[in-house]
């Protein structure tokens, strides 16, 4: 915990620091003087966090009220920033069980406050006739609103800030694409606001008197469409003009496959997205500046939000991304550490390779792998999987990195997970891709016993049923030239990364 004085603070529970949101929040409370509890899953996520060490984290699940009621006890202000956004069939459900828990264990811990950050809906518009993205933040704002505790909502539509769902969106869509047949929802006006703000409203939402109780719009200084929006960050990008020609026959279903393809963000993210799209999307009043008031150039206007936003890229300073959560329906538990998995089967392909370099040389490429600096073997066979993987729903290969040099437990790298690093020594991956059965990848440095380095590899899949056995079998021949090539190339790179350090030293002062 943070030993800095804390007696004027709140005692705030944060679900969701997983999460893009969450995240970025947990930094901005601790800054503001509050004492911070996240509830997560998978607590050791947040490991390698620059908070972590400031912060009280429980595991645990909001579906289950003896979790919820363990992390609500002795918390002022409990923030709900988790939403089951993409996870197919049956998320309206766990999201109304999950709030209704959550309301219900924050009343019987006399909790002072709920915060939840949802979407902004269409005035005038039927629930009925509303995305069922959009219609499930409704509703949980409504049960959370009903609990008896007093609660703020904060509706908000497109944020924008380095590392979101819909600027990578934006992004991606507008560099990839110098000219675009796009759906007719492009047309809709929406007003945008920066994360900065986001996170601004919710910190001040800790202080909010008790008679306060109710939703709240929030929104940037512009109402634009996405047009605007498009042509707004390729002037911004330094980029040529684009053709934009919308049409109406892209439906919301058609439009999430386009972006795809064009863009990281699988279909399954992407869809809600677009189909939150359909109807106008404005701020009908500003009711928040009353308790958190609007500082000079706050809110910020979309232009000044995709700046800084590009400038977070440009320095790789992005603290948390859309994909920071975990995908739905992917591994959650660590690898086992019994080799026969309690009986069950557990392929493994392992390569090991000895190099002329110093330890730590070896340890920043296999930290650096992945993103733009690929995975040192057989470039097509790692695309034609990856887009494979996007063909059947998948995240595919282009979530890239959080960071181009360093990673931490919890990123996501391309279409695996940091499961587990060991600086120096270990790096864990979790593959997220759509498989029949559960996949690892490690990389060791190692050193033997006459203390040369030594480079150690380690691929590993439990396969479900029949077709998982069909599966290894089916991609074994391929494991030379794929995970080799790998081993080959990384304790080259590592080399030739160690020779002008070498030269420079040969050569002297």
């Amino acid at each position: 915990m943070n030993t800095a004085d804390t007696s004027s603070g709140r005692h705030c529970l944060v679900t969701g620091a997983t999460g893009y949101i969450g995240g970025r929040l947990v930094p901005e409370l601790l800054d503001a003087g509050h004492q911070v509890r996240c509830l997560a899953r998978t607590p050791r996520k947040l490991r390698d966090h620059p908070w972590a060490g400031r912060v009280e984290v429980v595991r645990g699940d909001v579906t289950d009220a003896s979790d919820v009621a363990e992390a609500m006890r002795g918390i002022d202000t409990a923030y709900y920033l988790v939403h089951a956004l993409g996870t197919g069939r049956g998320f309206e459900e766990t999201d109304r069980e999950a709030a209704r828990i959550f309301g219900e264990q924050a009343r019987a811990a006399g909790v002072r406050r709920i915060v939840y950050l949802g979407g902004l809906t269409p005035a005038g518009v039927p629930e009925a006739e509303l995305s069922p993205h959009l219609r499930s933040r409704a509703e949980v704002g409504r049960i959370l609103l009903a609990s008896g505790v007093p609660t703020a909502v904060l509706r908000a539509a497109v944020i924008v800030g380095s590392g979101s769902a819909s600027f990578e969106m934006l992004r991606y869509l507008t560099e990839r694409l110098p000219a675009m047949i796009t759906p007719k929802w492009v047309r809709t006006r929406i007003q945008p606001i920066a994360v900065r703000d986001v996170l601004r409203y919710l910190v001040g939402c800790a202080d909010l008197p008790d008679e306060v109780h109710r939703t709240f719009d929030v929104g940037g200084p512009d109402v634009v469409t996405y047009v605007d929006m498009m042509r707004q960050y390729a002037e911004i990008a330094g980029l040529p003009p684009r053709l934009i020609v919308p049409v109406p026959v892209l439906t919301p279903r058609l439009s999430s496959h386009w972006v795809g393809l064009v863009t990281p963000v699988p279909r399954s993210i992407a869809r809600p997205l677009t189909e939150s799209l359909r109807h106008e999307v404005v701020c009908h009043e500003h009711d928040i500046a009353a308790y958190v008031p609007d500082l000079p150039g706050r809110p910020m206007p979309f232009a000044v939000a995709v700046e800084l936003a590009l400038q977070k890229i440009q320095d790789a300073q992005v603290a948390t991304r859309w994909s920071s959560a975990a995908v739905p329906g992917a591994p959650s538990d660590p690898l086992p550490t019994d080799p026969d998995w309690a009986g069950g089967s557990l392929y493994t392909d392992c390569r090991e390779r000895g190099v002329d370099v110093a330890p730590n040389a070896l340890w920043r490429v296999i930290e650096g792998v992945g993103g733009d600096n690929g995975w040192y073997s057989f470039p097509l066979a790692w695309a034609v999987r990856g887009w494979l993987d996007r063909l059947v729903g998948g995240v595919g290969l282009r979530r890239g990195r959080r960071d181009a040099h360093h990673l931490r437990v919890g990123d996501s790298l391309d279409f695996w997970r940091v499961e587990e690093i060991d600086p120096g020594r270990l790096l864990r991956l979790r593959a997220e891709m759509r498989l029949p059965g559960l996949a690892w990848l490690e990389m060791y440095v190692d050193q033997d016993a006459q203390g040369h380095t030594r480079y150690r590899q380690r691929a590993l899949f439990h396969p479900r049923g029949l077709l998982g056995h069909a599966y290894w079998w089916s991609v074994a021949p391929f494991h030379a030239v794929v995970f080799g090539g790998m081993a080959r190339n990384i304790t080259r790179a590592a080399a030739q990364e160690q020779a002008p350090v070498n030269s420079r030293e040969a050569k002297g002062p």
